[in-house]
């Protein structure tokens, strides 16, 4: 598989994998499976997992330490911190405290069973801390060795900015589809300023662009997608029309809706890293089949038009969850 660079020295794989959906996900896999589906992606050239403290409440961090442990030396991983969850799972807020994150990191290095964690993104800025504080603690971690690289979740070009200039920056990661396009009204312009890379998440529009969702009731009993504004069923019925516009072109070009929506992301730059979260291997083997789809610049064009910036019905979380955004 072709690299990506992340920043100056991260060097990843052009598509990534991201890991939430294999503990977080009503489609999740069994443990057995889902070991077997990281490694498959290993093997099929996948060098870049991302995963968070919180996602299964540490679960996710330890399913994914055990399937790479034979293969650290191979892969990168990325892993986040900064939001508290009750036991239950209920969002408690941010935390970018330095106790807090040093805390996590200290667990994260137990569950994932590494001595070091190639790239900490702060999952969200907290607006009751300064960004320099968070990234200040950070950078401690770095010089003792226990990471590598640093980055941001979902953050507004002044934070990044901030944060940059505290400890340089890999990485910056955020939602990132063609139903979500907000990185293209500044964050991306900002990251190439001061060379720093992209991690595109819920490249898929967590499972829209797929093309196999056609109502609400599609999705499985429990599935935190029923509490998104994108599936209501208003809006999800004006955004699986988005979503028929993107079938139509990829029957055009010999390809299925997600291989299109993912090359066209791939097509943003070197410095763009999607990372799908496949819960099975046939869903994988389709996602890494994007990277050998040519798109044309007309083909980037009328795609881009036909699914113009802010066209997608609905928030992308419920109002709780918007407001952590864009710190």
């Amino acid at each position: 598989m072709n690299e990506r660079r992340l920043g100056r020295s991260l060097v990843v794989s052009a598509m990534g994998f991201g890991c939430m959906g294999l503990t977080e996900s009503a489609a999740a896999p069994d443990s057995a499976a889902a070991e077997a589906l990281l490694r498959h992606a290993v093997d099929r050239g996948v060098t870049f997992f991302d995963t968070a403290d919180v996602y299964g409440l540490g679960a996710n961090e330890r399913l994914v330490g055990r399937a790479l442990a034979p293969v650290r030396d191979r892969v990168v991983l990325a892993t986040k911190s900064g939001i508290r969850r009750g036991a239950d799972g209920a969002f408690l807020g941010i935390d970018g405290s330095p106790a807090h994150l040093r805390a996590g990191v200290e667990a994260s290095l137990r569950r994932l069973a590494t001595p070091v964690i190639d790239l900490l993104i702060l999952h969200r800025v907290d607006p009751a801390i300064p960004v320099e504080d968070s990234v200040g603690e950070m950078s401690r971690l770095v010089a003792e060795g226990k990471v590598r690289f640093l980055g941001l979740s979902e953050a507004s070009p002044d934070s990044i900015r901030r944060a940059h200039a505290t400890h340089r920056l890999a990485a910056v990661e955020s939602e990132y589809s063609l139903l979500t396009r907000d990185p293209e009204a500044g964050t991306l312009a900002c990251l190439r300023e001061l060379n720093i890379g992209f991690i595109a998440a819920s490249p898929l529009a967590r499972g829209l662009l797929t093309g196999t969702l056609h109502e609400p009731d599609d999705l499985p009993e429990g599935d935190v997608r029923r509490n998104q504004p994108r599936f209501f069923a208003g809006n999800f019925d004006r955004n699986v029309a988005l979503v028929r516009i993107v079938e139509d072109m990829a029957h055009r070009l010999r390809c299925t809706p997600a291989q299109l929506a993912l090359a066209f992301l791939l097509a943003q730059g070197s410095d763009v890293v999607p990372i799908p979260g496949p819960t099975g291997l046939a869903e994988f083997d389709e996602n890494i089949r994007a990277l050998d789809v040519p798109l044309s610049a007309e083909d980037l064009g009328r795609l881009a038009r036909a699914v113009p910036p802010g066209a997608a019905a609905g928030a992308r979380h419920v109002p709780e969850q918007m407001a952590t955004l864009g710190h």
